[in-house]
C-alpha cells in the first residue's frame, strides 16, 4: 500500500525532471513523426529540438543542449533548401560541416555515455535531415530516436524518454501508412 511518506518523495523526484519545455518538446516530437510531408517533419523537429535544448539545460545535460541548438539550425536549413528538387551547391558542404560540428560539440561537452548517445543521435538525425525522400528520412530518424533514448535514460529526462517513444510510434505508423498506400493502389 502507498503511504504519503512514499508518494511525496516520488512526486518531488518526478517534478524536478518536468518543465514546460520538456512538455512542449514531447508534443512536438510526436507531431514531427506523424507529419505527412518532409518540410512539416523538419519544421516540427526543429521546434522540438529548440524545446528540448532548453529542457536539457535545465537538467544540466550540456551535450544534449548544444546538439539541440545545432539541430534547430540544420532542420530549418534542410526544410528550406533540402528538398528533392535542385539543392544549392553549398548544401552538401553545410551538412558535412554540421557533422564536424556534432563531433566537436560532443567532445567539448563530454560527460561519457550520455554524450556518446547524444552525439550518435545527432549524427543520425543529421543524416535524416539530409535525405530528400520522406521514407529514408523517417528510417534514419528511427535510429536517431533510439540513440537519443539512451541519452535521455542516462540524464533522467522523463519527457525525453516519453518523446522518444511517441516519436518512434509516430514514425512507425507513418512508415506503415506509406507502405500500405502503394499496395492499396
Amino acid at each position: 500500500m502507498w503511504s504519503t511518506d512514499t508518494i511525496f518523495p516520488l512526486v518531488d523526484a518526478v517534478r524536478e525532471r518536468l518543465d514546460i519545455f520538456g512538455g512542449l518538446g514531447l508534443l512536438l516530437g510526436f507531431v514531427a513523426g506523424a507529419m505527412p510531408g518532409r518540410v512539416g517533419i523538419l519544421a516540427a523537429s526543429a521546434a522540438c529540438a529548440g524545446c528540448f535544448g532548453l529542457h536539457y539545460l535545465r537538467l544540466q545535460a550540456h551535450t544534449g543542449a548544444a546538439l539541440c541548438a545545432l539541430s534547430v539550425m540544420q532542420g530549418l536549413v534542410a526544410a528550406r533548401f533540402g528538398g528533392a528538387a535542385r539543392r544549392p551547391a553549398w548544401f552538401g558542404p553545410f551538412f558535412a560541416a554540421g557533422g564536424l560540428a556534432v563531433l566537436l560539440l560532443t567532445a567539448a561537452t563530454w560527460t561519457g555515455w550520455p554524450s556518446a548517445c547524444a552525439g550518435t543521435g545527432a549524427l543520425l538525425a543529421l543524416r535524416a535531415r539530409f535525405q530528400g525522400e520522406v521514407g529514408a528520412m523517417r528510417r534514419n530518424l528511427i535510429a536517431a530516436s533510439l540513440a537519443w533514448a539512451g541519452h535521455n535514460l542516462l540524464v533522467g529526462s522523463v519527457f525525453g524518454l516519453a518523446c522518444d517513444g511517441l516519436t518512434l510510434a509516430g514514425l512507425l505508423v507513418a512508415l506503415g501508412r506509406e507502405g500500405a498506400a502503394p499496395r492499396a493502389a
